[in-house]
């Protein structure tokens, strides 16, 4: 029998091997030394691509930052951006809650950076958008839900071999829009397989959660903000609602009197108003490309008012595309919504607000958030969906809806039911709330990460 090393020994060797493990984890090709035009920062970037299907070499792009203090004992969280079809990246990581915001001049420091709290993993989903790719083209029309969590979940298998030093982390996902789809679908699958992700939670902000309810509510929420008339709002109520008008629309089936109220309320509304956020101004220079989105559920929306435009131009940079080790395959430009994903768009009738339920009673903490200035998925129809669902699994307020607070000043309402279900809106933002109210949604992100309830006032 071997001998047992005296204890000092014993620890020498597992540092020691705890160094090997460190090294040989670090993927130094996926290393991005700086990124053109940045300023300086002392935390880890990587980017580059994770292979999710070996035969079809399916490949998905992704962008990783360590948190700006501490990484090692700071959660890790995932970002989906919605669409479907529309890119983290972009949208996520260069317009929201990334380190960076472009400008003519380069990148200037995001001082509301969701890496300020963990570790941020942005991910273009599914292949197609944005830099992720599939070998075999025909892919892209045959997209769906099933196939998206699927790949997913293979992304982040594949991704934790590559970071194993991240597999102990809080691990949450989080999202917006057509990621009320995405992210619920994940978490439920990384439940369902077991896969042994330490799985803390998940927040989505502004999600489609179930048809009816969701388009519906844009009715009222136009209405009661002023952008369409009374006699409108009365045909959407009697005559053609709005999900009826987006489900003909989206089949090519629009009868004439829905066709006429959807006339009316494009009438009334106009072009130049964005309903991603409707008390922003636009951006002149695109607003021709911009009203050709106005229907459809991308983040297409503009505050800045151009700094999508910026990212665009940034992102179609040679020199930025070769620090992020980036490729474009079968595409000539990078765009911040897919041009040739063909997304199975009766897809957006699953409902997922029930795999919430799921999740909640599992014991995953679950936050639905709303920018209120939003009114393509209003907080109407994402505040009554989450009563509701409090409701259907009997859990009891544990919060009364309440105004929360950043700093002085009123930052939106939550309301809290058990100890994991929590809704909240972020006053003054819209469909892209991190953009649009950076300070106020760090707040929220924040507490959700620490399972706080969102800080009330205080005068001191």
């Amino acid at each position: 029998m071997l001998s047992r090393p005296c204890s000092s020994v014993a620890t020498i060797l597992f540092v020691v091997a705890q160094i090997i493990v460190t090294v040989v984890s670090v993927p130094d090709g996926d290393k991005i030394s700086s990124l053109p035009g940045q300023p300086p920062v002392k935390f880890q970037q990587y980017a580059g691509y994770i292979t999710v299907d070996d035969k079809q070499q399916r490949a998905l792009f992704y962008y990783f930052v360590e948190a700006e203090v501490d990484p090692a004992s700071k959660p890790l969280v995932l970002w989906l951006n919605g669409g479907p079809g529309c890119s983290s990246l972009g949208a996520g990581a260069f317009v929201e809650n990334g380190p960076f915001k472009p400008t003519e001049n380069g990148l200037i420091k995001n001082g509301y950076s969701w890496n300020k709290e963990a570790n941020m993993l942005y991910l273009e989903s599914p292949a197609g958008v944005g830099f992720s790719y599939s070998d075999n083209k025909s892919f892209y029309g045959f997209i769906n839900d099933e196939i998206t969590a699927k790949d997913n979940l293979v992304f982040l298998q594949r991704w934790f071999d590559k970071f194993p030093q991240y597999k102990s982390n809080e691990f949450l996902i989080t999202g917006e829009s057509y990621g009320g789809h995405y992210v619920p679908q994940l978490a439920q699958l990384i439940l369902q397989t077991k896969t042994p992700f330490n799985l803390k939670g998940v927040a989505i902000g502004n999600p489609l959660l179930e048809f009816n309810t969701d388009f519906n509510s844009r009715g009222e929420y136009f209405w009661s903000h002023g952008l369409v008339s009374d006699a409108t709002y009365n045909s959407l109520t009697t005559a053609c609602n709005y999900s009826q008008i987006r489900r003909q629309a989206q089949s090519g089936t629009l009868t004439p009197v829905c066709a006429g109220v959807s006339k009316q309320i494009s009438s009334e509304i106009g072009k130049y108003v964005d309903t991603y956020d409707v008390t922003a101004d636009v951006c002149l220079s695109t607003i021709n490309q911009q009203s050709l989105f106005l229907s459809q559920l991308q983040e297409t929306q503009k505050i800045d008012v151009c700094e999508e435009d910026e990212t665009n131009k940034y992102l179609n940079r040679k020199d930025v595309q070769q620090a992020l080790h980036a490729k474009l395959v079968g595409l000539s430009t990078w765009t911040i919504c897919s041009e040739v994903v063909r997304y199975d768009m009766q897809n957006l009738e699953i409902p997922t607000i029930p795999i919430l339920g799921t999740l909640v009673e599992s014991g995953l903490r679950v936050l639905v958030y709303s920018g209120d200035q939003d009114s393509v998925i209003p907080l109407i129809g994402s505040r009554a969906l989450v009563n509701a669902l409090a409701k259907e699994i009997k859990y009891n307020t544990t919060v009364p809806y309440r105004t929360w607070f950043q700093g002085k000043q009123v930052a939106g309402w939550t309301q809290v039911y058990g100890d994991v279900l929590s809704f909240a809106t972020i006053r003054g933002a819209a469909h892209e709330a991190p953009f649009s109210q950076p300070e106020r949604s760090l707040v929220l992100f924040k507490a959700f990460l620490e399972g706080k309830p969102l800080p009330e006032f205080s005068s001191s």
